[in-house]
């Protein structure tokens, strides 16, 4: 007996994990800066640590009480109705949930490249085909309408990253509207904002109360520091939200999630710090490498090193974990986190001594 044919289907690369790293090394993991997977330097919120320890003592119970209140909760800060909240098992979750309303067998979708590629993964688990839109770095990745139309041809998803990892940049609100003005009326524009709280800008949720062709993806991973808790979402238009009770798993996300999440959007102070120290990071990180970056409203900035994966792996020599860029077909970048004042300045000096030897 086999599985079902997997050969079209790739494997996420995620950045190194530090204990890893560690032990390849044979340090401490305390030794170590690792920016290589934007997450927040400053861990979880404490407010959410506690409720995750008070949640401990329930974890017997399933989360029926705690998913209602943060879908509530999420409603009211997003201004929509709970039943457009889609709570997941972290952002990639909320993305398997929209294929599923979606997809039907042999669906394309759009996605961009280089890109997540979970965006693929998922469509491809659900029987759909996958095309994608190129972003080129000779035009700095820039992230407009016609990018995505050029290469549109009537795919089911369409897929838009918003501020685009690996590269930093972000769509408007209005080249949003214009994808979606422009796609069929039976297209959905998936606006993934995993990272938005980092950027001075608008959501694409503003656009929820007059169309029902966009929807927004939210995570709890980046600013709220609970990347290992996994705990994402989607806000969807009203007209179909109820397909939702359809697709989910039984209880999408569990007691210890929902009880970090619900504290942490209470922990306004937390977010203020980490999304402020980002925007010092970025600049820091921007105007004091020797070597050329790209704008970023994310907490990462992409850099043009030459060769990616010497680089990353003598920066690690040094005690510093960045992210190899060749995955995403970008083998002459890494992508460097926006890690606290002190791992900022420590990335910064030994990738300027690699990139001076």
């Amino acid at each position: 007996m086999k599985p079902r044919d997997l050969s079209a289907h790739v494997e996420y690369q995620a950045g190194r994990g530090i204990e890893e790293v560690a032990r390849e090394l044979g340090v401490d993991s305390d030794e170590l800066v690792k920016l290589a997977s934007n997450e927040n330097p400053f861990g979880p919120s404490p407010a959410a640590v506690r409720a995750m320890k008070r949640a401990a003592e329930r974890a017997n119970s399933y989360p029926k009480a705690s998913h209602a209140d943060l879908v509530d909760r999420l409603a009211e800060r997003w201004s929509v109705a709970s039943e457009q909240v889609w709570l997941a098992n972290g952002g990639d979750g909320a993305l398997d949930y929209l294929a599923r309303a979606m997809l039907e067998p042999g669906d394309d979708v759009l996605v961009p490249d280089p890109g997540f590629a979970y965006y693929g993964m998922s469509a491809r688990y659900h029987h759909g085909d996958v095309r994608e839109y190129d972003l080129s770095k000779a035009d700095d990745f820039a992230l407009a309408a016609d990018t995505v139309l050029s290469a549109y041809d009537g795919e089911r998803i369409v897929y838009l990253t918003s501020p685009h990892n690996p590269t930093g940049g972000r769509f408007s609100v209005d080249a949003v509207e214009d994808v979606a003005d422009a796609t069929a009326d039976e297209t959905l524009v998936v606006v993934d904002e995993a990272y938005g709280e980092y950027a001075d800008a608008p959501s694409a949720v503003e656009l929820l109360d007059a169309r029902d062709d966009v929807a927004v993806l939210r995570t709890f991973s980046k600013a709220y520091g609970l990347a290992g808790v996994r705990l994402g979402y989607a806000l969807v238009p009203e007209e179909w939200a109820d397909a939702y009770a359809r697709v989910n798993t039984p209880f999408a996300a569990s007691e210890l999630a929902c009880r970090a999440g619900l504290a942490a959007l209470d922990d306004d102070e937390h977010v203020r710090r980490s999304v402020e120290t980002v925007r010092w990071a970025r600049e820091y990180l921007r105007t004091e490498l020797d070597a050329p970056t790209w704008e970023s409203h994310a907490n990462f900035v992409l850099v043009e090193v030459g060769d990616a994966t010497g680089v990353a792996a003598d920066l690690r020599e040094r005690g510093v974990i960045v992210r190899d860029c060749t995955s995403f077909g970008l083998p002459d970048c890494v992508r460097v986190t926006c890690g606290t004042e002190e791992e900022t300045r420590t990335a910064v000096r030994e990738l300027n001594e690699v990139l001076a030897e």
